[in-house]
């Protein structure tokens, strides 16, 4: 499966203008919790970042993120895990017939080398919900970028709620920074 670029741009921008989201730092939560996803901050394994629990028994969905990370790490997380809600069915685990059966998605560090599609489209779901590229090109319209700036990247990851280094890897991929 190739990742579908295309269509998770669509996706992120209908949600954008869903939600009636203007540049800076996108209210991930919110959005989750239009779908009536419940959002839970657990400490756990440091090695799990997230996971997205679907009970197909009742329908309820959790997306979880752990407690300990920072919290754009835990934005990041959320935005990845409802990326997967939108567009994975997840891998279902069978409990005993009376239990039903549920399915679950996990980010962690095996997940999180982005080796399979479905987490790489996962994973650009959350950079393109957290960073959406028209905001981006408004921001960076007529600037160099320059990797030696640390305070442009900084105040520009400070307004989207994300890490430097989750803006710099997504100004990279969206040709703004050159290899």
């Amino acid at each position: 499966m190739a990742v579908r670029r295309k269509q998770i741009r669509e996706l992120v921008d209908s949600l954008l203008a869903k939600h009636n989201v203007k540049p800076g730092t996108v209210p991930v939560d919110k959005i989750v919790r239009a779908f009536e996803i419940e959002i839970r901050l657990d400490e756990v394994d440091e090695g799990l970042s997230g996971f997205l629990f679907r009970d197909k028994k009742t329908g309820r969905t959790v997306i979880g993120a752990n407690k300990g990370h920072p919290r754009n790490r835990q934005r990041f997380t959320i935005a990845h895990e409802l990326g997967h809600f939108l567009l994975h069915e997840g891998e279902t685990i069978h409990l005993d017939e009376d239990q039903g059966a549920f399915t679950i998605n996990r980010r962690d560090l095996k997940s999180a080398k982005g080796e399979d599609d479905g987490e790489r489209e996962a994973n650009l779901f959350a950079a393109e919900l957290l960073m959406p590229a028209k905001f981006l090109d408004q921001d960076l319209q007529g600037k160099n970028v320059d990797l030696l700036d640390d305070d442009s990247l900084k105040r520009l990851a400070n307004k989207y709620a994300v890490s430097v280094q989750a803006l710099t890897f997504r100004l990279a991929n969206l040709g703004y920074i050159k290899p």
